[in-house]
């Protein structure tokens, strides 16, 4: 596939059964993906998974895509949607979890990920509400507030108050740690 094709190109002849159109979009967009899934998790084991998930499903999901936006818009789209799946699935099971007593608490300490190399922006983005945090990962990934507002469903200024009360909270926090 030529480099100047674009990725909505790409997309048609991928979900009409092209796999090296397939595997150039993948190529394209996979570094992306990546970076969208961790900042949504907050975890790279978290983000790797989410994102593999998001690949094997992809081919099946490039017939919903109908061109009406960017491709990246509506891969972005797919991306959130997943990460709110993931994370409505991952309170289904904690919540079915609950009672088994010392030895869930122990199972749920190994399958805690304690990494310390975790950057504070994305440490500090896992204490934000999930739609201020889907918001700051998105503008943080050069969406604009237009196409954020697009992927998430609602209007820019939205988008423009949430970046604000996002701020807000990561100034406090850091003023409060700074303070201890």
């Amino acid at each position: 596939m030529r480099m100047d094709t674009s990725d909505e190109t790409l997309a048609q002849a991928a979900a009409a059964g092209d796999a090296a159109a397939f595997s150039a979009l993948l190529q394209r967009v996979y570094d992306r993906l990546f970076r969208l899934a961790f900042r949504l998790t907050g975890s790279r084991t978290e983000a790797e998974d989410l994102t593999q998930d998001i690949c094997a499903a992809l081919p099946g999901k490039l017939s919903g895509f109908r061109g009406q936006s960017r491709f990246s818009t509506w891969l972005y789209r797919v991306t959130v949607n997943a990460a709110h799946d993931r994370r409505r699935r991952q309170a289904s099971h904690s919540k079915a979890a609950d009672g088994w007593g010392d030895w869930e608490l122990a199972r749920r300490a190994e399958a805690e990920e304690t990494s310390e190399q975790v950057d504070w922006l994305m440490t500090a983005m896992r204490g934000l509400k999930d739609d201020l945090r889907d918001t700051l990962a998105l503008v943080l990934d050069e969406m604009t507030h237009a196409e954020a507002a697009e992927i998430l469903g609602v209007s820019e200024g939205t988008i423009s108050w949430r970046i604000s009360e996002a701020k807000k909270h990561l100034a406090a926090l850091r003023a409060t740690e700074d303070r201890t």
